[in-house]
């Protein structure tokens, strides 16, 4: 008989020990479920390897399908399924699955990557530089010393006060393109990101080898700049004067100075470049 493997993130929005049970007595309540706690297991490539065959049902958000990609980097994954407990859930909001758990075996395979101090990621939603990484950064902080994070407000005080713009070279393909005052430079292979933001919306995940998108957020002050940041939640920025979003297989961006980078959630500290590529590993 298949045997049940659920894996919860703790540390990923609502994703309690409670709420994971909660989630196998719905829906597995007649079968038989191991639940393990990914932030106790060492070495999460080996353990995948072992039970592999077997369902494993992902229980977190974003951040946590990224971590289990990038650790079983490697292994031919099958019969995985995820159920959307963290906050921004961008990745479940583009897929557009009717029922949960979905089978994600599909969405998986041949993620994009991004290579950033030297090191290469795999990545499923996208890549935030600029305030976005910035919010990560702020909110990382927040909840290292237990407070409650509220990302909205966030961003509004780094929009209006704290955050400060650079310049930034962007290559696309080989082409270059130079833009001043640089609010957001996100490279991305799905819709969505940041819980709901939608700042590339024809970018589709589903197209084999198609092209990463990036949206840059450009040239105007705060206050202008804080007026059109909601309208990313609709795409509604797209054709104003300060956004350019452009595609390719490669998309390279180089800032002026060193500013937090997150990768679908997950925070890399003083970044001055990174390099996105729909190549697969």
């Amino acid at each position: 008989m298949e045997k049940i493997y659920a894996l919860y993130n703790p540390l990923a929005g609502t994703t309690t020990e409670a709420a994971a049970k909660n989630v196998i007595e719905k829906f597995y309540k007649d079968e038989e479920v191991e639940l393990y706690d990914v932030t106790k297991i060492e070495d999460m490539k080996l353990f995948v390897q072992n039970i592999l065959g077997n369902k494993i049902v992902i229980l977190g958000g974003d951040g946590t399908i990224n971590k289990f990609v990038n650790a079983t980097n490697g292994l031919n994954l099958s019969n995985i399924y995820y159920y959307p407990l963290g906050n921004g859930n961008d990745f479940w909001r583009d897929i557009k699955h009717n029922e949960a758990p979905a089978i994600i075996d599909d969405y998986i395979k041949n993620l994009p990557t991004v290579t950033v101090k030297g090191q290469t990621y795999k990545f499923i939603n996208g890549v935030g530089y600029g305030i976005d990484g910035y919010c990560c950064e702020v909110g990382d902080k927040l909840k290292a010393e237990g407070k409650k994070v509220n990302y909205t407000s966030i961003s509004i005080k780094g929009l209006l006060f704290h955050y400060k713009p650079c310049d930034a070279t962007i290559i696309v393909d080989g082409k270059e393109y130079f833009f001043k005052k640089v609010w957001i430079a996100p490279a991305m292979f799905g819709k969505y990101y940041g819980g709901g933001l939608m700042p590339t919306p024809e970018q589709d995940r589903t197209i084999a080898g198609g092209n990463l998108s990036i949206c840059v957020l450009h040239g105007k002050g705060r206050l202008k700049t804080l007026i059109t940041f909601p309208t990313i939640f609709k795409g509604e920025h797209v054709g104003k004067k300060m956004t350019t979003i452009l595609s390719g297989k490669q998309i390279s961006v180089k800032f002026t100075n060193p500013t937090a980078l997150q990768i679908d959630g997950e925070t890399i500290l003083s970044v001055l470049e990174y390099t996105a590529d729909s190549a697969k590993i």
